[in-house]
């Protein structure tokens, strides 16, 4: 199938380009504020025009020569985001006027040799058109007045400038089958390079400063004929310590990535050690009923390691987040790239475990064995009975049992016929829902 065509949004911080990403995209899936150097990374989204589906990334604000590192990376990420994209989108600021970091972007734009297409964005009245003209001194075409914000000015026009000779529609295109893996942690555990290991390019900005990625980035890989999608989030701190605005949106998003993903890869910190934010995020990976890698990274850091040293932190996994017995665990190193290529492999097993659906006879046979075994005690003189047992969807693998009673099925009994199943069919590295459901007995 014919890859979607890609576009490219960059101009200089805070004329608009995310404000203008959500008006394509028509939802608030870029963060949106009025500080600048709020998009860092290159962010990748389907947009649909008039039938027409092409790719759009949404880049951090350019300015060219600052000595600022993090601002050389969001500088470089650009570049690496017009050498991707077929076309380009170049938006300036209507309000403003003409800014001598316009001048020097234009000057890259040009050398980048694609077609570029200048937006004049926050052209909300008839005093700001009268500017427009002033940037013609870009020598990049005829400038478009546009309004981000309200969708009015000429939208609609650059959009169909962008896709006249787009043909891909959402029908021509394959659907996405990859299996879709977050990376997901604390601040400043490695994920990001965990990502740019595995992709052995610099997909994503990397930095000591805690918090340096804001949006959740999705990379593609191949490993093995299998394909991926990688998703590097921000760092999810507490909440008491989440400062409102930009870092709450992107806690927000990473979490929101932990819902739409197959696979969670939890990154802990070797030298850090279990913290009890750890444990947070692995109750929102369980209760979202992903699949779950738990990835102990900087395993090169670790001094004195012996031969029992991983079966010790493994205990100690056990001992402070018990509920994740099922899930595999991968002692790694992003510097040193050991182990990486586990996380593909027990990717595609955590995946497949979750997808599995479990025959209802043979179901059955399972359960009523199990109970034949260990029957449940009596409570208040009555004793739980199982009539049927079903399983009425995977990813997360989800049982309905019907019983007498719902109140007779207790957690503990719960446990153990979770145990039994886990023995009988696996589910390894995936959370395993069973409730109850009342019937009447048949006479």
């Amino acid at each position: 199938m014919e890859r979607k065509p890609v576009v490219a949004i960059v101009g200089r911080p805070n004329v608009g380009k995310s404000t203008f990403v959500n008006r394509l995209v028509g939802a608030r899936n870029s963060i949106v504020d009025d500080a600048p150097g709020v998009t860092r990374d290159r962010i990748y989204f389907d947009v649909e025009w008039q039938n027409k589906w092409f790719t759009v990334i949404d880049t951090g604000g350019i300015i060219p020569g600052d000595d600022d590192d993090i601002m050389n990376s969001i500088f470089s990420q650009a570049q690496l985001a017009c050498e991707e994209a077929d076309k380009i989108i170049f938006i300036v600021d209507g309000k403003d006027g003409i800014n001598p970091i316009d001048y020097d972007i234009a000057n890259i734009l040009r050398r980048a040799e694609k077609p570029v297409f200048l937006a004049v964005n926050k052209c909300d009245n008839p005093e700001s058109m009268i500017m427009v003209s002033d940037f013609y001194a870009l020598s990049l075409g005829e400038p478009l007045a546009i309004s981000a914000l309200h969708g009015s000015g000429g939208v609609g026009d650059l959009l169909d400038l962008i896709t006249e000779d787009f043909t891909t529609s959402e029908e021509e295109t394959e659907k996405d089958s990859r299996i879709r893996i977050a990376i997901v942690g604390r601040p400043n555990a490695g994920k990001s390079s965990i990502v740019n290991a595995l992709l052995d390019a610099k997909r994503v900005i990397v930095s000591d400063i805690s918090g340096t990625t804001r949006d959740s980035i999705d990379s593609y890989i191949t490993y093995k004929d299998t394909e991926f999608t990688i998703v590097d989030t921000a760092g999810i701190r507490k909440k008491s310590k989440v400062d409102y605005g930009v870092e709450k949106f992107a806690v927000d998003r990473a979490i929101r990535s932990i819902r739409d993903c197959d696979v969670a890869l939890l990154v802990i910190d070797a030298k850090e050690g279990i913290s009890d934010q750890d444990k947070k995020i692995s109750s929102i990976i369980t209760e979202a009923g992903k699949g779950i890698i738990v990835a102990i990274n900087k395993w090169d850091l670790v001094e004195d390691k012996k031969s029992n040293t991983i079966n010790k932190f493994e205990k100690e996994l056990e001992k402070d987040i018990p509920f994740l017995s099922y899930a595999p665990k991968i002692f790694i190193s992003a510097v040193t790239k050991q182990r990486l290529t586990q996380i593909f492999e027990e990717g595609i097993k955590v995946y497949n475990e979750g997808c599995k659906r479990i025959s209802t006879g043979l179901l059955n046979k399972v359960i009523n064995e199990a109970y034949a075994l260990n029957p449940p005690t009596s409570f208040k003189g009555k004793r739980l009975k199982i009539y049927y047992t079903t399983q009425v969807t995977a990813q997360p693998p989800t049982f309905v049992f019907f019983v007498n009673n719902e109140e007779l099925l207790k957690d503990n009994y719960k446990r153990y016929l979770e145990n039994r199943l886990r023995e009988a069919f696996g589910f390894f590295g995936n959370p395993v829902r069973l409730s109850a459901r009342e019937r009447k007995e048949k006479k």
